[in-house]
């Protein structure tokens, strides 16, 4: 009987389902680093969302069979330690396709017709003092007509261009960065960056993707471009982002996602008080809906391995 540890069970709002075969349940609502190999001792299967095991941590625990990932990101799991010690790995797959390009929308919609700004107006007692019906202090562009420039072009990245195009917008599908051959129905990245009214990221963050979009990739953009980042927030360098926000090199950026999260006090971006910056703390993927079907998954995934069926692995 497999003795299953829900390692921060608080990171998921859903009703979770047992797995049907015989098992031990044991849920903690968060886990402290130093507190990992202590409650995952005889653990046969791990839940893990962002509690991190690294190589120090899976070699104290020769029980450990499973890591069942609570989250589509496996960046807090050391996967090649868990290859050598024939630990089986499973994420969630597409369970976000809906919520987060729905974030991706609003987020682009806002700083396309500057909301922000306007509603600062609106507190400031701008409108009360036109001398007019409407207040022309900030363009409103629409979305029908321009360019959005997609970077990743996974599950999530294929129902924003869906979206986009039911927008009217033309939509590039970027090339890898420094490809030497541009595949059908791609873009070269740089030029991704050069034509695009809009730039949305939806990639997975590895030592390939850290830092994608730098101070070189703002030179290449418009000075109107917004960018907007729900997938990882390491994928910016934010020092570069920053610059370009407040050089006026771009037209504004939305991030559901930062580099360390929670992110400390002071953090240079959390500080940035700007009309075209929009920063939420790492919800896009949280819906209801959404967590539930991750819930479902997740289960499925450890009954999955339990009937000796994997399922989801991530190799």
């Amino acid at each position: 009987m497999h003795k299953i540890v829900f390692l921060d069970r608080d990171s998921i709002i859903a009703d979770i389902r047992r797995p049907a075969m015989a098992h031990e349940w044991i849920e903690y609502p968060s886990t402290r680093a130093e507190q990992t190999v202590e409650r995952l001792q005889k653990a046969g299967i791990a839940i893990t969302n962002k509690v991190l095991l690294r190589r120090d941590v899976l070699e104290q625990l020769p029980g450990l069979k499973m890591v069942a990932v609570a989250a589509t990101g496996v960046n807090n799991v050391d996967i090649d330690c868990c290859r050598e010690r024939g630990i089986i790995v499973s994420n969630i797959r597409n369970y976000s396709v809906k919520t987060v390009p729905e974030h991706v929308f609003m987020l682009m919609l806002a700083l396309r017709r500057n909301l922000p700004a306007f509603r600062s107006d609106l507190s400031k007692g701008e409108w009360q003092r036109a001398n007019q019906f409407c207040l022309f202090t900030h363009p409103v562009r629409d979305l029908s007509g321009s360019t959005l420039g997609i970077v990743g072009h996974g599950a999530i990245g294929k129902a924003v261009e869906k979206i986009a195009l039911a927008f009217g917008m033309n939509v590039l599908i970027a090339e890898h960065k420094g490809a030497a051959a541009i595949r059908p129905g791609y873009t070269a990245f740089d030029t991704v960056m050069r034509q695009s009214d809009v730039i949305s990221l939806h990639l997975s963050l590895n030592a390939q993707t850290r830092h994608l979009i730098g101070t070189a990739e703002f030179a290449l953009m418009q000075p109107h471009t917004l960018l907007i980042n729900t997938a990882r927030g390491g994928l910016v360098d934010e020092a570069a982002l920053l610059n370009a926000l407040c050089s006026g090199r771009i037209g504004g950026a939305g991030f559901d996602v930062l580099e360390k999260e929670p992110p400390s006090e002071g953090h240079p971006l959390l500080d940035l008080d700007l009309p075209n910056f929009i920063l939420t703390p790492h919800i896009a993927w949280s819906s209801r809906e959404a967590m539930q079907t991750l819930a479902n998954q997740l289960t499925a995934n450890i009954e999955a391995f339990m009937a000796g069926t994997p399922q989801n692995q991530v190799r």
